[in-house]
């Protein structure tokens, strides 16, 4: 499946392939390209089963990464830089196994490379409930007491709110995924992770994160430590962004 994609940046830079985690989509990462990737021609991905791409199964990584191929083909990118926060970091390392030449450096946003069954379990059956909202402010309200964030501006939200809340024929909002796509994602981060990559890796952790990864102290590997949690991206802004910049050089 060829999958929706947003463009920013240079339609001439150096191709950088965003990837985001489960339950999200790939505007997410709007003002890292417009605000510090500015030089590079910065691509957001919606997975099958998320945001504006088909919601058809079959969602298994293996396909994930079979669409992600795809979709960089039509596009005509044949490597780069790929970005993955979440699920999308496991995603990109996938990748990085598979097609070594397509990933020419990674970076990995706290990336869910093995989730413990236990909790891929709970948060699978979490998915299962219709949770609907009768205004975007009720929507934010409900992600910014969830416990899992604790700097994200509530503008952040807004623009979230804005992007990926969808009305459904009840009237009510709903985030814009599929529950079954995201059950099958948290499946598959409970099975065996995917290796580190070899190319030249950055992988940014949230320090009140929720996520454990054991990162291996290797050369092609460095490994930032931000403050906030799980969504580096929201909780640490500038910091992320500044790793990420330092990076890529």
């Amino acid at each position: 499946m060829q999958l929706s994609v947003t463009e920013w940046g240079d339609p001439a830079g150096e191709p950088v392939v965003c990837l985001h985690g489960v339950t999200g989509h790939g505007r997410r990462f709007r003002r890292l390209a417009e605000e510090r990737l500015a030089m590079y021609r910065v691509i957001g991905v919606d997975y099958r089963g998320h945001g504006h791409s088909g919601w058809e199964p079959p969602w298994s990584v293996e396909q994930h990464v079979a669409d992600l191929v795809e979709t960089a083909d039509a596009l005509g990118i044949p490597g780069g830089v790929w970005i993955g926060h979440s699920f999308g970091g496991k995603l990109v390392a996938e990748l990085a196994a598979r097609y070594p030449d397509r990933v020419e450096h990674a970076v990995l946003l706290d990336p869910a490379m093995h989730i413990p069954p236990e909790i891929a379990g709970e948060r699978a059956d979490g998915a299962r409930a219709d949770v609907s909202f009768a205004s975007a402010s009720e929507a934010i309200d409900a992600r910014l007491g969830d416990g899992s964030l604790f700097s994200t501006p509530r503008e952040t939200l807004e623009e979230e709110a804005r992007e990926h809340l969808v009305e459904g024929l009840d009237g009510r909002l709903r985030w814009q995924w599929s529950p079954a796509a995201v059950i099958v994602a948290w499946s598959e981060m409970a099975v065996h992770p995917p290796p580190w990559p070899r190319c030249p890796t950055l992988v940014i952790s949230g320090e009140r994160s929720w996520i454990t990864n054991r990162v291996p102290r290797i050369g092609n590997i460095a490994h930032v430590l931000v403050p906030g949690g799980h969504s580096v991206l929201w909780d640490d802004f500038d910091a992320t962004a500044d790793a990420i910049v330092r990076f890529l050089g």
